[in-house]
């Protein structure tokens, strides 16, 4: 008997309620067992979903045997809850012990590299091991394979996020995430090679769609520039920008970000802060500090203006919040017939009345659901460890947005 069973860890989070949500309008006989630690989170959730479809179970994802028990059977298990530096190792030894595939939205470099030098157990256990399939990284993969199909050769690969203003609830393990790639190292393709950069340091400017338009954003430590030299390994340059909007938030983000790498505040002080901030609450004067000297330097180095950081101070002191702008852009390089070309694949629209990119959250879970139409319509195809370049057709991903509930003229663009 074929199983039936698809089990969400970490189902209480913003983005994989989303993912749940947005699964359950593609396919309608799949039982969804969802496990958080607050299971009692997910009862508006149940609510929303047909009746019947669903079950819900508290789980501990560190408690071997409950995982284990938990696990067993699943067509699918994915992975939503998060920083994945931490959480990911466990789910993914139970997957594999168990024989039953697994599928996350990894976007921390580390567990993304762990992950994938699990191909040989996976291929062993003979179940495919899916990472990073969100948004970045996920759906911006499958649009780099997208605009590269369009050219002879591949040189330069820019792969670019941009988040908007989502105050006030941005869940913690976004925020540790966020700590964590806005200082210290950053694992890029360069000159055709692995290095070493300065997270946060290098800018450059994207046309992104969504109504954005150029904006500056800045180099981050993203698993896309360490798993995309598998696929073109003669590109010259792999990197990730992204950054947030309003502009000032980086500068915050950075501040923080320095200061945790330089040993005065840890993530948890970091992360505690910036929760209070977003509910406009200030209450660590040496946070504080750190976050105004982050956008005081980028105002210094022309990264943005004093305006538009005394608009974002005097906005955020009357609790006034700004529409919510984002999305994702791929930029490849390289020729065509000889000669040098340039192809574009972006996210169209973005902002309230957007399906696919009101926010972060929709973007990334609604990109996740079509990922799992694809990893269960393709069930017992493949063994290994996979990023999404290795695995998801552009056509067959676009698709399967569609039958997750994303209108066709939001999915992509390309720019001539």
């Amino acid at each position: 008997m074929t199983a039936r069973k698809v089990v969400f860890i970490g189902a209480a989070g913003e983005m994989c309620r989303v993912a749940i949500e947005r699964f359950a309008r593609a396919d309608g006989d799949w039982e969804l067992v969802l496990c958080d630690i607050r299971p009692e989170l997910l009862a508006p959730l149940i609510k929303r979903l047909p009746r019947g479809r669903a079950t819900t179970r508290r789980l501990d994802l560190y408690d071997r045997a409950d995982l284990l028990d938990m696990v067993d059977g699943a067509a699918l298990v994915v992975l939503g809850a998060g920083p994945y530096i931490r959480t990911s190792e466990p789910v993914i030894s139970a997957c594999l012990e168990a024989g039953v595939p697994y599928l996350d939205f990894d976007d921390d470099v580390e567990s993304t590299q762990h992950a994938l030098s699990l191909a040989d157990r996976a291929r062993e256990a003979g179940i495919p091991v899916y990472v990073g399939c969100g948004a970045s990284p996920g759906m911006s993969n499958v649009l780099v394979v997208d605009a590269a199909n369009e050219l002879d050769t591949v040189e330069n690969i820019d792969l670019a996020w941009l988040v908007g203003d989502e105050r006030p609830e941005v869940g913690r393990a976004v925020l540790e995430h966020l700590m964590h790639i806005a200082a210290g190292d950053c694992l890029t393709w360069e000159n055709g090679a692995s290095v070493v950069h300065e997270s946060y340091v290098e800018t450059t400017t994207v046309p992104m769609g969504g109504g954005v338009g150029e904006i500056l954003l800045y180099e981050t430590a993203h698993p896309e520039p360490v798993t995309l030299p598998r696929r073109y390994p003669q590109a010259q340059r792999i990197r990730c920008v992204g950054g947030l909007d309003p502009a000032p938030f980086n500068g915050l983000a950075r501040g923080l970000g320095l200061a945790i790498q330089n040993g005065r505040i840890s993530v948890e002080q970091a992360v505690d802060f910036i929760q209070a901030v977003l509910h406009n609450r200030v209450n660590d004067a040496t946070a504080l500090r750190h976050a105004l000297r982050g956008m005081a330097g980028q105002v210094r180095r022309g990264e943005s203006g004093a305006g538009a950081l005394s608009r974002f101070l005097l906005a955020s002191a009357l609790r006034r919040t700004y529409p919510w702008r984002g999305g994702l852009l791929a930029r490849v390089t390289g020729t065509r017939n000889g000669r040098p070309a340039v192809a574009v694949r972006r996210t169209v629209v973005s902002g309230p009345d957007s399906y696919l990119a009101s926010s972060m959250g929709s973007l990334t879970g609604t990109a996740c659901a079509a990922f799992m139409v694809l990893a269960l319509d393709e069930a017992g195809k493949r063994s290994g460890a996979f990023a999404p370049e290795d695995w998801a057709d552009p056509e067959a991903f676009y698709t399967a947005l569609e039958r997750v509930g994303t209108p066709r003229h939001e999915i992509v663009e390309a720019l001539v």
